[in-house]
């Protein structure tokens, strides 16, 4: 079975929606959102799927519209994750974080009982499903810096996002 089809069985609903930091794509199984992906060099990862959405996913475009013009700091759709439990315990972290907070990766790992595994937290954080809901930009090095971020546009797309809800980090 080809990854567009696995998507469509998992994930039967599809919506998308233009942003600030490029189009965005929301995947539903109906009850929740079970991903999100932003566009990376002009291209969303299902651009060969038409939109069939849903209540759920129309609620999350309009959600994110609102985050966007800056109405919106936090979200309320319904969100399935289907991860590692490890993995599962960094995005749970990550969704504690509210707008204008960051944290960074070390806190992250004390914070799930894996201190001094900031590294295997930042591939937590990459497979993280549904960015912007779960908000994995809000992760700084230690110092402050923004570093790596595997969606949109990369390092620019986090520090614009996190230029938005006006929290201080460095370059």
């Amino acid at each position: 079975m080809d990854t567009l089809t696995q998507l469509r069985a998992a994930s039967p609903y599809l919506q998308r929606c233009s942003t600030p930091i490029g189009r965005i794509e929301v995947a539903s199984d109906g009850k929740s959102i079970t991903a999100v992906a932003l566009e990376r060099h002009g291209a969303l990862p299902h651009d060969g799927l038409a939109f069939d959405s849903t209540a759920v996913a129309d609620e999350a475009v309009a959600q994110l519209l609102d985050y966007f013009e800056g109405s919106r700091k936090s979200f309320s759709v319904p969100i399935t994750q289907h991860g590692t439990p490890f993995q599962r315990s960094v995005w749970n972290r990550l969704a504690a974080l509210r707008w204008g907070t960051a944290t960074t990766y070390g806190a992250i790992a004390a914070a799930v009982g894996r201190a001094g595994s900031g590294r295997a937290v930042g591939g937590a954080i990459a497979s993280n499903p549904t960015p912007l809901f779960v908000g994995c930009h809000r992760v700084l090095s230690a110092s402050g810096a923004v570093t790596g971020w595997s969606w949109g546009e990369g390092v620019r797309t986090k520090a614009w996002l996190l230029d938005l809800e006006g929290v201080p980090h460095s370059p």
